[in-house]
């Protein structure tokens, strides 16, 4: 077991002021892999002040010095990459490939794409008789779910570092390991004091401390959207900024002229990414109402001959949640649709057989679901999908945009323009076509109260960068 006792500050390893220590459970064994020890608000405001002194220097370095600091970190993961990749499938349960390439890959890429970006990137033009400056923002608190842990930590903190401002990290404490690794990575490239700071805790202790500090200038926050509103509400006290990426509750409309044989397993597998525990996942399925048994037959053959086990194993598809208290969760809306009349296509709420240990939920999927059901309108963030029958393209339309969320969502179809066509009509930050890969490089981020702000490549550099407006003389 892994003891990590110590908080990072001012390019220091220091004996935090908080007492409470976390433990970090192997989510298929149920074992105790880790102990951290949690910083309190005293913690908190020491990183800020180190931050803040650190700000003036860094503020002021070029561009390119900026991305060769940022392309050594990237260079430092990419070195214990297999390492990362192992902690989170033992943390989250991520099985062992889409560890290895969302949640190490992809955290790898957002260094190395905000220190390439630095090379082109304009901060300042020339409008008028005005020179108009971007400079960062300040000191950026970024606090970072769970569910990826590295990724999202680099998906803030690498554009963060790239605009010129100076970080302190909240990490989950649920899953805190990766965020010790790149603690010590950037602590060995020998990054200036006071750039980047690390403090694990309890939201309402570090996060909310950092979020009310005086001296932290933004807020990034990836979580719930609950926690999002209390994160708004106590920003709002210093007016500072807040980027918010929040829940999701995302449609992957199957058109009537697409594919079914790839469409349906298509979403079925956006569906199931990191076992359900992905803001962005396909959890809601739309398709034809003529066509619901086929879909059923379909998703039943599918999912039924998914191996669910441990995520080390490279056969695995679907490993186990990240805790007891999620799997109940989990295992509760899938009662909760059963009550509300879904028809169950596959899975359900017992334990996969031979799999009584682990946190592990029945990837279960519920066929004839309407809009008013609660598997249909809550985030479940578990291996869940419910599919839903439409009439017509303007009814898959109107179904897809009832939610008060708007992260993400696909269209199947045979034609492109087509299914761009009822893209354009999606109140939702990001479009799938039929299942076209992710793209590091383009906005990530939502509609409604899936949050506000834009994450990735140069949208994700410009959220932490101040507009300055330089008057010149007429000649």
């Amino acid at each position: 077991m892994k003891i990590f006792d110590r908080v990072y500050i001012n390019g220091k390893w220091i004996d935090p002021h908080g007492s409470e220590y976390a433990d970090v459970t192997n989510a298929s064994t149920e074992d105790v892999i880790g102990r951290v020890r949690l910083g309190d608000e005293t913690d908190a405001h020491h990183a800020v002040c180190a931050a803040r002194a650190a700000f003036d220097h860094w503020s002021q370095t070029t561009p390119g010095q900026r991305a060769e600091w940022i392309a050594k970190i990237a260079q430092g993961l990419e070195a214990r990459a297999a390492e990362v990749a192992q902690l989170v499938s033992d943390e989250v349960g991520t099985p062992i490939g889409w560890s290895q390439f969302a949640q190490t890959g992809a955290a790898i890429g957002h260094f190395a794409v905000a220190a390439q970006l630095l090379g082109s990137f304009e901060f300042a033009e020339t409008v008028g008789n005005s020179e108009v400056l971007r400079e960062p923002i300040g000191v950026v608190a970024c606090i970072t779910p769970w569910n990826y842990p590295l990724t999202l930590i680099a998906a803030k903190v690498a554009p963060a570092l790239a605009a010129g401002c100076t970080v302190v990290l909240k990490p989950s404490e649920v899953a805190p390991l990766t965020a010790y690794l790149l603690a010590e990575v950037i602590h060995e490239e020998g990054l200036p004091a006071g750039v980047f700071n690390m403090v694990p805790g309890f939201g309402p202790v570090v996060g909310e401390a950092l979020v009310s500090h005086p001296e932290v200038d933004m807020v990034s926050f990836t979580g719930s959207t609950g926690a999002g509103r209390r994160v708004t509400e106590l920003a709002a006290q210093t007016v500072k900024r807040v980027a918010l990426e929040l829940g999701g509750k995302s449609a992957a409309i199957i058109l009537d002229d697409a594919d079914f044989a790839t469409a349906v397993p298509g979403a079925i597998n956006a569906c199931f990414l990191n076992n359900g525990q992905t803001c962005f996942a396909h959890t809601r399925m739309l398709v034809p109402k003529a066509r619901m048994e086929e879909v059923k037959k379909i998703a039943a053959q599918v999912v039924g001959g998914m191996k669910v086990g441990s995520p080390l194993n490279e056969q695995t598809q679907i490993g186990p949640v990240i805790s007891a208290l999620q799997r109940q969760r989990v295992r509760d809306y899938i009662r909760k649709g059963l009550e509300e009349g879904a028809e169950l296509v596959s899975g359900g709420p017992d334990a996969p057989a031979g799999l009584e240990r682990g946190f592990f939920v029945k990837p279960t999927v519920f066929a004839n679901v309407t809009s008013k059901m609660t598997i249909a309108r809550e985030e479940i963030f578990g291996p869940v999908l419910s599919i839903l029958a439409y009439e017509d393209e303007d009814d898959a339309v109107r179904i897809a945009n009832d939610s008060v969320y708007g992260l993400s969502g696909a269209v199947w179809s045979a034609g492109v323009e087509r299914a761009k066509r009822v893209a354009r009509r999606l109140r939702t930050g990001q479009v799938d076509i039929n299942g076209a890969p992710f793209n590091l490089l383009a906005p990530f981020g939502g509609y409604k109260q899936s949050g506000n702000g834009r994450e990735f490549g140069k949208y994700g550099l410009e959220e932490y960068l101040e507009y300055k407006a330089v008057q010149l003389p007429v000649q």
